[in-house]
């Protein structure tokens, strides 16, 4: 059995070596260009989270080269710094609670980002109908209390229901479903303004 100062003589010889010679076990240039892809990849993640194709996308519009930015990417992943599952659910409910986005919108979102189709699903699945109806009224009752006064024409009440109706939609409601909730929020404020008046 070899002395600890033998083991260590040997370890010594072993780093001079890579260090005149290099070695096979590391492509010494390109893990230093793969490097600079982590970097970049980090601190775009650092700044929020990202799907796995808006990270390759970003890092390919930096010029990176496509099998290093993949290479990045599978590491990142093995090391749960990029899931998109994760970031899909995510998503999801930030956008949802804090935005107000429909599920609908939410797909579309996640599309864009490049979410597999199983993986929007799953995260999709945490918004049911009755979340989305609350988020409705909340939403049109808003809209509703930024009106002053009560109508004084048909004109201005389809004034006031369109836009109403304008703030469902562009959350991504269908007219027909949201049609229902923007009158009756409408009509529960006329009747509040006029009580007041």
């Amino acid at each position: 059995m070899a002395t600890f100062e033998e083991r260590m003589a040997t370890v010594q010889a072993a780093f001079e070596a890579y260090e005149r010679n290099g070695s096979d076990l590391f492509d010494v240039p390109r893990e230093e260009h793969k490097a600079k892809v982590r970097h970049r990849a980090l601190l775009l993640l650092d700044q929020r989270a990202r799907s796995r194709h808006e990270l390759r996308e970003r890092l390919l519009a930096l010029d990176f080269e496509a099998a290093l930015v993949d290479e990045v990417l599978e590491d990142l992943g093995q090391s749960n710094l990029l899931d998109d599952a994760a970031f899909a659910k995510e998503w999801v409910r930030q956008r949802h609670e804090r935005r107000g986005k429909t599920r609908r919108v939410l797909n579309r979102e996640l599309i864009s980002k490049g979410v597999p189709e199983h993986l929007r699903y799953e995260a999709l699945e945490q918004i049911d109908q009755e979340s989305e109806e609350a988020l409705a009224w909340r939403l049109a009752q808003k809209k509703a209390r930024s009106i002053k006064a009560a109508p004084t024409s048909r004109a201005e009440y389809d004034k006031y229901l369109r836009r109403i109706l304008g703030v469902l939609a562009r959350r991504g409601f269908q007219e027909s479903a949201a049609f229902g909730t923007a009158k009756q929020c409408l009509e529960q404020r006329i009747e509040q303004l006029r009580e007041q008046g």
